[in-house]
């Protein structure tokens, strides 16, 4: 088939990989508009229209996809089909219905579990044993079409989002060309999604990656997890704020207050609201990450300090 691509953010390369190699033919890459990165904040290409710019495909990056001079570009490549993955906008139904087979998204969850931006993050945040990926005819509600395929995986108890992410996005990648091998065989059927079992994952901000110590220890592993590598889990120490990657709960260690800081031989110790939890990696603002003992060495942490 002809293909017009969509996508966005590294997580959609896979995917543009697969479709690559497939006997699909590839057009167009659809694409966020170029955006300030860095300190210089000089415009930098998405992901996939960096890739894209490599591999010689047209790069289309529209502000907004109701934009009459993309929808009119779209008519003229005339794809039979426009796969998505984290395109980063919605798509309006005059640029739906353009190509025959419609769009086609691969979504990282079993839907109709876990419908929007950041599906992968709630699954860890609310402790899911077991995700996986779907591939979804797009449409005007949020996440809500009729499901092509799904495959399954399972949340490992050190996962953070990054990981379960990088895994989805491999193996989604399989699904979505298959999905498009049999909409071109003409043997593909798409079900409606069950009424039941509805939830929403709209996008984390660093509100919600604030680390809450009076929760008890095994929801701070998961909030740590979900918001790793992004937007980042952080806590205030001496007023500043500072970045923590994943911890460790312990489930014989000693009685801590919440957020009240311990330092041994071993390491680095928080309180919580149950159990305390080890901490790996420290990022204090402006420094580079370093394992814990290393920040409380440098820090020279008192034995009253706490996180707040």
């Amino acid at each position: 088939m002809r293909l017009v691509f969509a996508g966005t953010p590294a997580v959609a390369l896979p995917a543009l990989d697969a479709i690559a190699a497939s006997s699909h033919e590839l057009l167009a890459v659809v694409t966020r508009p170029d955006a300030p990165a860095g300190r210089g904040r000089n415009l930098v290409r998405s992901p996939a229209g960096a890739w894209a710019d490599e591999h010689g495909v047209e790069v289309l990056t529209p502000a907004k996809p109701r934009e009459p001079e993309f929808q009119e570009r779209l008519r003229d490549l005339a794809p039979d089909c426009v796969p998505v993955v984290a395109y980063g906008a919605l798509v309006p139904p005059a640029a739906l219905e353009i190509p025959r087979h419609g769009w086609v998204n691969l979504h990282f969850s079993l839907l109709p579990a876990w419908r929007g931006a950041a599906p992968v993050q709630h699954a860890v945040l609310h402790g899911d044993e077991i995700t996986g990926a779907s591939v979804f005819e797009l449409e005007a509600g949020l996440d809500t079409g009729p499901v092509y395929g799904t495959l399954t995986d399972e949340i490992r108890p050190t996962d953070t989002s990054g990981d379960l992410l990088d895994r989805l996005s491999a193996s989604g990648a399989g699904l979505l060309v298959a999905v498009l091998d049999a909409i071109e065989a003409g043997t593909a059927r798409a079900e409606p999604q069950p009424l039941e079992g509805v939830s929403l994952a709209p996008k984390l901000t660093v509100d919600d990656a604030q680390v809450r110590w009076d929760e008890p220890s095994f929801a701070v592993d998961r909030r740590i997890r979900a918001c790793t590598p992004a937007p980042g889990a952080w806590t205030t120490f001496r007023e500043d704020r500072v970045k923590l990657g994943p911890v460790r709960p312990v489930a014989n260690g000693p009685a801590l207050k919440p957020g009240d800081l311990l330092v041994d031989r071993t390491g680095v110790l928080v309180g919580t609201a149950t159990t305390p939890v080890a901490l790996g990696e420290v990022r204090a603002a402006g420094k580079r990450a370093m394992p814990a003992a290393d920040w409380a060495r440098g820090v020279r942490v008192e034995s009253n300090e706490r996180f707040a």
